[in-house]
């Protein structure tokens, strides 16, 4: 018997996850959380053998969450459940500790099997993901930075227009801060101007 956790804030998503476990006697779900804190609260009471993650989620980013579980709970084998087919996305996940990568409208069959695979000590790809990442001419960013929640809402604010000094009024800090987190932006991510930043974090689901 394989206990099951499932992290992700979608209700279709739940719902069919939870038609297809109860047509697998061996899979227990023993929690489905629609938040990073609320599981994050709750691990250490509950039985978990396998995590389905969504990568986008409401409170925090999953490649963080990732990382946190896996430091508090290296027991867990967690799977990434994503919209995301980037290979800098799933070279994340791979890094943070995920050790399968399954995108939400791959067939039931591949996450059953994903959740087998990691569970017995392997890896799993799904079909699609695999084909990304054999690809020679991917993006040029081998991993997603990793954003504080700081320079996460400075980047949404000058996603939505914001000056500079309207984004500092806004968060209550110096004009000199904005300007200090829009260049370590600018370096995270290997590109010349703020505007190739959103794109790239909208593209990864990091806003």
């Amino acid at each position: 018997m394989v206990n099951v956790i499932v992290i992700d804030d979608h209700p279709i998503i739940m719902d069919g996850l939870k038609n297809l476990f109860d047509s697998h006697a061996d899979i227990h779900p023993t929690g489905f959380f629609s938040n990073g804190h609320s599981v994050l609260e709750q691990l250490g009471e509950i039985d978990v053998d396998v995590a389905l993650l969504d990568i986008n989620l409401p409170d925090v980013n999953g490649i963080n969450l990732c990382k946190e579980i896996k430091e508090k709970h290296p027991e867990i084998a967690i799977v990434a459940l994503s919209l995301h087919n980037e290979r800098p996305v799933i070279r994340s996940m791979i890094k943070n500790g995920a050790k399968g990568y399954v995108l939400k409208n791959a067939p039931g069959e591949e996450i059953i099997e994903a959740i087998h695979r990691v569970y017995n000590g392997h890896t799993y790809y799904c079909s699609a993901t695999q084909q990304v990442m054999a690809d020679a001419d991917a993006a040029h960013l081998d991993t997603v930075p990793l954003i504080t929640r700081r320079e996460r809402e400075v980047l949404q604010h000058i996603g939505k227009g914001l000056t500079t000094q309207e984004v500092a009024d806004k968060l209550f800090i110096s004009t000199h801060t904005v300007e200090s987190h829009r260049k370590k932006l600018m370096e995270k991510f290997e590109v010349k101007n703020i505007i190739s930043v959103i794109k790239l974090a909208t593209e990864y689901g990091l806003l």
